[in-house]
């Protein structure tokens, strides 16, 4: 495949990154010192707590791998720097950037025509089925670019 123009990109805010990695750590310490308590009586709770400590351990691990990422608009797709391509252009049916709609803070909500995959890069995007939502530790002015230049390009589409 060519190399493409790439319209617009977004990158990771440093700031949000850091603060969404140091708080899924700290909750994943306090809950293995929870479950790792001697004065803990309830064998059950404390094995929950090691659970999901570890869990929120791979979460924090797995938010700071996918961070590292960013997502770039062509005028074909819409993929993130690995070179997946979470949206082709022609398949989005609308962006919702709206206060109500269910999206990451900080980002927009596609809703595409046909259903994708399920994958989920934590502070990145989510996709499950035809809906994919893209934010959380992203600059926001950057995803309202990318937004809006969806919307164009959208709006450019229906015309034609």
């Amino acid at each position: 495949m060519a190399e493409q123009e790439i319209i617009a990109r977004i990158g990771v805010s440093a700031g949000r990154r850091v603060f969404g990695i140091a708080v899924l750590a700290v909750l994943a310490v306090a809950m293995l010192w929870l479950g790792l308590r001697p004065e803990a009586t309830v064998f059950t709770l404390r094995l929950l707590m090691i659970v999901l400590g570890v869990l929120v351990g791979l979460a924090a691990w797995a938010m700071a791998r996918a961070t590292g990422r960013a997502l770039e608009l062509t005028p074909e797709v819409l993929r993130d720097s690995s070179g997946h391509v979470l949206a082709h252009v022609a398949e989005i049916e609308s962006v919702d950037r709206g206060a109500f709609a269910f999206k990451p803070s900080n980002g927009f909500l596609l809703k595409l025509a046909r259903p994708g995959g399920r994958r989920f890069l934590p502070g990145l995007y989510w996709q499950v089925g035809r809906r994919v939502g893209v934010g959380g530790v992203l600059r926001a002015s950057e995803t309202k670019l990318v937004a809006d230049r969806l919307s164009i390009l959208l709006a450019e589409r229906g015309a034609k």
